[in-house]
């Protein structure tokens, strides 16, 4: 019998939001993998270990998932990456994959999930607290209300046309572009918010565009309204 590979979201940050799902999941199995060379170092697995103590005594499988926009090459190390957790579905054992957030927005298990299908294994997600609906929360903000439509979009495709459309908008992943994306919705004339590092310790509201540094980092999430 093979192992199942489980794409399990553990949430923003805050491991008060790490599911019960999640925890479950998470200690039923002994693999877990985890995107990075330093798995133990990551923010995914801060968050699950802080709920979750007996992790330090699971297998970590550590997986080179690269931040590049090169497709062949990302190809390239997905297939490694899928192989590895496959070496140990042979085996049996089944994989735990944590990724901060929801294993369906955005997500680096994606592209391993359509591999591991592909070659014939079983693939469960488990649902985590998506970052946006955190962020809202934190900022006491309906994220849509009434007939309002919801927009997700990442800040590499942000268009001043964007803020024409009716409706909110979440936009994530914005660091590379802050600067731009700014622009673009300070001229729109639109409510913005933003929180950095939503239920981390070193997390940032900001209540305006103005307010956002064009340094922010990484794990920044801006909603327009």
């Amino acid at each position: 019998m093979k192992g199942i590979a489980y794409g399990v979201g553990v949430g923003p940050g805050d491991p008060e939001l790490l599911t019960l799902k999640a925890i479950k999941i998470i200690r039923e199995n002994d693999v877990i993998a985890v995107a990075g060379s330093d798995a133990r170092g990551s923010v995914a697995y801060k968050i699950a270990s802080a709920v979750i103590p007996e992790m330090e005594n699971k297998t970590i499988l550590s997986l080179h998932m690269p931040m590049i926009r090169d497709r062949n090459a990302l190809s390239i190390e997905h297939e490694k990456c899928a192989k590895q957790i496959e070496s140990f579905l042979d085996m049996g054992k089944n994989v735990a994959y944590i990724t901060l957030g929801d294993p369906t927005v955005y997500c680096t298990f994606s592209y391993l999930q359509h591999i591991l299908e592909r070659d014939g294994y079983e693939v469960e997600l488990i649902s985590g607290i998506p970052s946006f609906c955190a962020a809202a929360a934190r900022l006491n903000t309906p994220l849509c209300e009434w007939d309002e439509p919801l927009r997700i979009i990442p800040a590499v495709h942000v268009e001043a046309a964007d803020m024409l459309s009716p409706g909110n908008c979440v936009i994530m992943k914005s660091a590379s572009r802050m600067k731009e994306v700014k622009q673009i919705l300070e001229a729109s004339g639109r409510t913005v918010k933003a929180v950095e590092n939503c239920g981390m310790k070193d997390e940032r509201v900001f209540l305006s565009a103005d307010e956002i540094p064009d340094e922010a980092g990484y794990f920044s999430l801006i909603i327009v309204k």
